[in-house]
C-alpha cells in the first residue's frame, strides 16, 4: 500500500501508470478469489483503496493544471 505522501510526489503520467497497475492487480486478485486460490481476501479491499487514493491525487493534479492555464 502506498502512503498518500508517496503518491503526492508522483507526476500525472506516473499516477496513470500506477492506477493501471493497481487495476491489473485487482483483476488478478478477483480471478484468484473465483478459483479459491486467494490467500488474503483483505488485499482486495486494500487495492481498491489504493486505486481510489491514486485517482484522488490524479484529479487534484489535473485541477492544478487547469487552474494554472
Amino acid at each position: 500500500m502506498k502512503k498518500a505522501s508517496e503518491l503526492k510526489n508522483l507526476n500525472t503520467e506516473e499516477l496513470v501508470q500506477k492506477i493501471k497497475d493497481l487495476k491489473s492487480e485487482l483483476f488478478n486478485l478477483r480471478f484468484q478469489m473465483a478459483v479459491n486460490q486467494l490467500e488474503n481476501p483483505m488485499r482486495i479491499k486494500a487495492v481498491k483503496k489504493d486505486i481510489a487514493r491514486a485517482q484522488t491525487f490524479l484529479c487534484i493534479k489535473n485541477r492544478e493544471i487547469l487552474n494554472n492555464n
